[in-house]
Parts: structure tokens; sequence; C-alpha cells
């Protein structure tokens, strides 16, 4: 398992950053299944297994936000990192709502998009062979970490990779106030406003998911942060 290679899904239309992309991903020792638009990779996906999915935004025939809707409506888990020439805040969240885990912007090093590659890739072997601890039960909750599903009051959630590590660091400092910098500096490696506006975003879809239950709760801290409060 620990020699498997790692397979992309990389759908971008752009003939030439396409070309320089996967000879550069293969060379790391990545397999890159490539796509030219929505369609064709959302065929692909249905086929095929895949352990993170690189979209453009700006796709023919589909583009990279429905696409990312289509994926996450069959498999919560796989990691939909975004490629995108779109800076705009909305667009990002957008992205984040549908259910992506992060964004890079072009133009961007092979060093950058490998390192965030290698991110996700590391976090989701971590989350798959945690075996000793793949189950956290909290008040009428259990999570179970190695199939990412959140179980209240016998309604299961399935979760992506980025609620996982966000829900994890919650819990292991539940009922303390956790600053926002802290946060954004633990989990995504910088303190910006994109950064904020997606922990906003994950944080919004943990509320949903506890919803059902009482006893816990994501409370705002104005100015300073968050505290993930457990009433136990």
């Amino acid at each position: 398992m620990e020699n498997k290679v790692a397979r992309i899904l990389y759908v971008e239309d752009d003939e030439t950053l396409s070309f320089i992309t996967i000879d550069n991903l293969t060379r790391k020792g990545f397999e890159v299944i490539h796509a030219e638009n929505g369609l064709d990779a959302m065929n692909l996906f249905s086929k095929e297994q895949f352990d993170i999915c690189l979209f453009d935004v700006m796709l023919p025939k589909m583009d990279g936000f429905d696409l990312a809707h289509k994926v996450r409506s069959v498999n919560q888990e796989i990691p939909i990192l975004f490629i995108t020439a779109k800076t705009l805040p909305e667009d990002r969240i957008k992205g984040l709502l549908i259910g992506a885990d992060d964004y890079i912007t072009k133009p961007y090093t092979m060093e950058e998009l490998i390192l965030r590659i290698k991110v996700f890739l590391k976090r989701k072997r971590i989350v798959d062979s945690d075996d000793e601890n793949n189950i956290s039960k909290i008040s009428a909750t259990t999570i179970n970490w190695e199939d990412l599903k959140i179980i209240t009051n016998n309604k299961e959630q399935k979760i992506t990779y980025r609620e996982a590590e966000l829900l994890k660091f919650f819990i292991e400092n539940k009922n303390t106030v956790i600053t926002r910098e802290r946060i954004l500096n633990v989990l995504w490696g910088e303190n910006d406003y994109f950064a904020g506006r997606s922990l906003d975003v994950f944080i919004t879809r943990l509320r949903k998911y506890f919803k059902s239950d009482s006893k816990i709760s994501i409370e705002n801290k104005h100015g300073v942060g968050f505290i993930f409060k457990v009433n136990e």
C-alpha cells in the first residue's frame, strides 16, 4: 500500500499548461489521467478510481463547479483542488460550498502545485491508516475517521478530508477558545482573507452536521476565534 502510485484526475483545456503540468507530475511519480472538458472528466470518474482531483473552473461542456458538484454527489471523500485564474472571493466560496477542499490560483509554480497535492494525499493516508483511533464518540455523536462519517441519532453524514481535519483539531482542543490565527496557520498554513473565508465555510458545514446534537456547538468568540463546546 505504501508504494501505491497516486492517481490524479486532472481536468484542464489549456494544451500548453496541461502538457507542462502532466510532465512535471509524472516526473514526480504520479499517474495523471487527463481530460480536456468536464463531461469527459465525469465519464472517467464514473469508471475509474482516483486519489485526488485537480479541476480548472473554466471548462468546455461542463465547468469545474458543475463537475465538482457531480463528483461530490457520488463521492464525499476524494480531495478536490480547484486550479483557476478566478480570484474573486465569491468564486472561491462557491467552490468550497460545492465541496472543494482548496484552491490554487494561476499562475502557479509546479513546486506549489506538487506541495498542495502531497499535503492532501498525506492527510488522506493519515485518516485512512489511523487504525487505533479511527472511532471517536462525543455526546450522542460517533465519528468514523476511516470512513469519514459522522453519525448522530442514527443519522449518517459523510464528510470531506478537510472537514475531518478541522473537526479533529476542534476535538483535540474542545472546550477551549482557539484563535482564528492558530487554526489558519496550523491547517491552512497561511492567515489571509481567502483562507479565513474558507475556514468560515467549513465551520458552517460542521455546524450543520451537529445540528441534531444539542450538546455540541461551535461558538464564535468575537474578535478572537472559536470554541468547540461539548457538554458531556
